[in-house]
């Protein structure tokens, strides 16, 4: 599956004539199997063990040129940091609101639902986005384990 995202990303790089780099490459994979909505400093922190010479600069470019194609979802919160989702599809982001772990959601009837939503505004959404807050389990064991230690 991510072969064929690639194959769809360069194609549509050379497309909006922007030049196929190593490193736009290297950072295209890394955020299109990426699960966990990466950070743009997490991207480069991972990109720099192969490109020693790459700028953060180059990852918030690239970044942003991979948004303007539409190719991934740019996700702002109100501490102004940004996460990075490649799925653009209508789906949930579940976030734990302690440690800032996301997951996508994607129930049978987003997409049915979305479809309405964007028929009923009668104009085309330049996009979407429905975060869901829950604790995951790590930090939810945590919170457990901190009520029960009050109420002792």
């Amino acid at each position: 599956m991510m072969l064929m995202n690639m194959q769809h990303v360069i194609a549509k790089l050379r497309h909006s004539g922007y030049k196929i780099t190593p490193q736009r490459l290297e950072i295209c994979e890394l955020i299109l199997s990426s699960q966990n909505h990466p950070t743009a400093d997490q991207i480069y922190q991972k990109i720099l063990r192969k490109f020693p010479t790459i700028s953060l600069a180059t990852v918030y470019q690239t970044l942003h040129l991979l948004k303007e194609l539409g190719l991934l979802q740019e996700l702002g919160f109100a501490d102004m940091s940004s996460r990075y989702d490649p799925n653009t599809s209508p789906h949930v982001n579940v976030i734990c609101p302690k440690c800032g772990q996301i997951y996508d959601c994607e129930p049978k009837r987003a997409k049915e639902l979305w479809s309405q939503i964007a028929a009923e505004l009668r104009f085309k959404p330049v996009g979407q986005r429905l975060d869901v807050y829950k604790y995951c389990d790590k930090c939810s064991n945590i919170q457990s384990r901190n009520s029960e230690t009050k109420n002792r």
